[in-house]
């Protein structure tokens, strides 16, 4: 099996849908020997901030000298991104080889009459296999959606439960309530761990502390209030914060938006209940060291200065505030054009609302998924709210449109789906545009 097949065999078992549920997923690393349980896992969940998050982390532990393992969800510009160890993704034949390991198993499990496994199951299974195979220190594991069925959540004993911003998301499967989300996030939390939130809204909170409380859990609440922003532009931002006992003065991230910093303080409390628990050895230099060089792509990333040409998957409404939190701090004096693309099961009338009047110009395109709202439909909507704006399918086309109507003075902010977004950030980089 080459790469391509490798990626062939993988979305190929996308018609068997996304099915909630651990019975596959644990059939499937048995017949692998269970790998997940040799691995020292921090659990992230949540439905904003979970891939920032977890890049901080990832990136401090590597700043302290430890071999580790990030799985993340989805891709910007190669599915590879998906499956990285310090940083690098897993190469092309590696994925090859490990997908020919886990097909055999898969084909085992079909023919003692199980279910086939689904697309983010396989996924899910070749990083466990390749992560115990490389002997990875720390996994830092993001949950792929909801918490309580994700495959990810096969895992027995993770070191750390972390729960990031809840909002109303994927709401056909995690249900349409705050309280009902919160439950499934929560779902990740065992017993006897130790759990880290990010201060939510009260609903969700209630939901999480008495998820914690049930399973005899050390809770521990970010201190987010806490901090000082010192400096804040394009280049990235400065802070002084205080978590349990320790200060930290002049910590310095590359992320745009405020977000970003509470996010910083939610990775920080993570590695200090690992030197406090688990004797980490990590010094202040591997603090500052990796917070300063994390990077995580497509969240208000700056692809282009003149005229300012930023990405951001905001495609909710706590994504969308964050967007709007960062034009309002660094764009004020900016004519903005807006290119956005949605998948139609998103909260697309929340997300409009929120972004639309930020905006001069809006242009709606089209996302390359399956799941894409159309751009008239999009359009439609932003219609309603008193806005005019212009359509276009191609993504391509609706870039060049952006770029021909804006000034160098002037901002781009192309937003609403990571599918979108990869593309666009693939073919700056390319010097399409």
């Amino acid at each position: 099996m080459n790469y391509n097949e490798a990626l062939e065999y993988i979305h190929g078992t996308y018609k068997f849908g996304r099915v909630l549920g651990l019975d596959n997923i644990t059939k499937l690393l048995s017949l692998l020997d269970n790998p997940q349980d040799d691995l020292n896992i921090i659990h992230v969940a949540g439905t904003n901030g979970k891939g920032s998050t977890c890049s901080f982390i990832n990136s401090m532990l590597i700043s302290s000298g430890h071999k580790v393992g990030l799985y993340t969800s989805p891709y910007l510009e190669s599915f590879t991104e998906r499956i990285r160890i310090d940083s690098e993704n897993i190469q092309e034949n590696e994925l090859a080889r490990v997908t020919e390991i886990v097909k055999s198993k898969v084909d085992d499990m079909v023919k003692e009459g199980f279910n086939h496994p689904t697309e983010f199951e396989i996924v899910t299974a070749i990083a466990f296999y390749y992560y115990k195979e490389q002997n990875v220190d720390f996994v830092v594991l993001e949950v792929g959606m909801g918490g309580r069925f994700d495959a990810t959540n096969v895992i027995k004993n993770p070191l750390i439960n972390v729960i990031t911003p809840i909002s109303i998301d994927h709401t056909d499967y995690l249900g349409d309530t705050l309280e009902k989300i919160a439950y499934e996030k929560g779902g990740i939390i065992k017993e006897n761990c130790e759990v880290i939130m990010y201060p939510q809204n009260k609903e969700s909170e209630a939901v999480i502390k008495k998820i914690a409380k049930e399973k005899n859990c050390t809770l521990t609440m970010a201190n987010i209030e806490d901090k000082e922003i010192t400096k804040m532009d394009i280049l990235g931002q400065v802070f002084n914060c205080k978590v349990k006992d320790t200060v930290y003065e002049n910590l310095e991230i590359q992320l745009m938006g405020k977000h970003q910093v509470n996010n910083a303080i939610v990775a920080l409390n993570v590695i200090n209940i690992l030197k406090d628990k688990y004797d980490l050895k990590i010094s202040d230099k591997d603090i500052y060291e990796g917070l300063k060089n994390t990077k995580w792509a497509g969240r208000i990333e700056v692809l282009k200065k003149d005229p300012l040409f930023i990405i951001d998957g905001a495609h909710n409404e706590d994504g969308a505030n964050s967007l709007c939190n960062t034009i309002d701090n660094y764009m004020e004096d900016k004519s903005i054009t807006l290119v956005l693309g949605m998948l139609k099961d998103k909260d697309v009338e929340s997300v409009c609302e929120i972004l639309i009047p930020r905006c001069k110009n809006i242009i709606t395109t089209k996302p390359n998924n399956p799941r894409a709202m159309k751009s008239d439909e999009l359009k439609e909507i932003i219609n309603k709210l008193n806005k005019d704006c212009t359509s276009c399918d191609n993504i391509d086309e609706a870039v060049r449109l952006a770029l021909k109507n804006s000034s160098k003075n002037d901002a781009i902010i192309c937003a609403g789906s990571l599918y979108m977004i990869g593309n666009i950030r693939r073919m700056v980089k390319k010097g399409d545009f």
